[in-house]
């Protein structure tokens, strides 16, 4: 716990992220018919879930992250409760949630732990319950003019979108997708057929 406390405490850039609301309206347009129990892991201080409460008053969201402090600041009105703990031992039980929500998370999670990490979220869905997360996009074209990295600082580790869609079906996650999004996505949308033009993108899952 500590290690990735301390880890992820230096990215106060993860506060200021400009994309934020627009990412969490993105993960809206694809929560299942009558979602209720959301999971927002690597929540930070809570700005997604006022997103989607704003979007859904109904809503009864959940938040994880593994920096305490963070947790102290989620806004009452939007999030239920609040969570310490890591992703690879979420302290919830089986089938907690209809959906559940990682927005630029994935990547401050060393390698080693990303399967751990799928199966932890994949146990607390429930039958028919959506994971949705964005990550940055290694293919992304500009950051390889540049000769720029996904990796660095307190980004441990780089998904590769095929791959990723790949490891959630070995986790059984059926109905994986890949869209586009970031930035670019106020551009193109979502559906543009050329991945690469997108600094992040947007996978999906379902439990079933």
């Amino acid at each position: 716990m500590f290690a990735y406390e301390q880890l992820n405490v230096q990215q106060e850039v993860s506060e200021r992220d400009a994309f934020t609301i627009e990412r969490y309206q993105q993960f809206y347009h694809f929560f299942p018919a009558n979602a209720r129990n959301v999971l927002d892991i690597g929540c930070n201080t809570g700005r997604g879930g006022q997103v989607l409460k704003t979007l859904d008053s109904k809503l009864e969201i959940s938040g994880l992250d593994c920096v305490k402090d963070r947790l102290n600041k989620l806004p009452k009105q939007a999030y239920t409760n609040g969570i310490y703990g890591l992703s690879t031992e979420i302290p919830c039980d089986d089938y907690s949630f209809d959906v559940v929500v990682a927005g630029e998370f994935i990547e401050h999670i060393y390698a080693v732990d990303v399967d751990k990490t799928l199966a932890e979220i994949f146990r607390v869905l429930k039958i028919g319950g959506k994971f949705l997360l964005t990550t940055p996009n290694p293919l992304d074209i500009k950051k390889r003019m540049r000769g720029e990295s996904v990796l660095g600082g307190a980004h441990v580790s780089q998904h590769f979108p095929d791959t990723l869609k790949m490891k959630m079906k070995m986790m059984g996650y059926s109905q994986t997708k890949v869209y586009g999004s970031g930035k670019m996505s106020r551009l193109f949308g979502y559906h543009f057929p050329w991945l690469d033009i997108y600094g992040s993108y947007l996978a999906t899952g379902t439990k079933k």
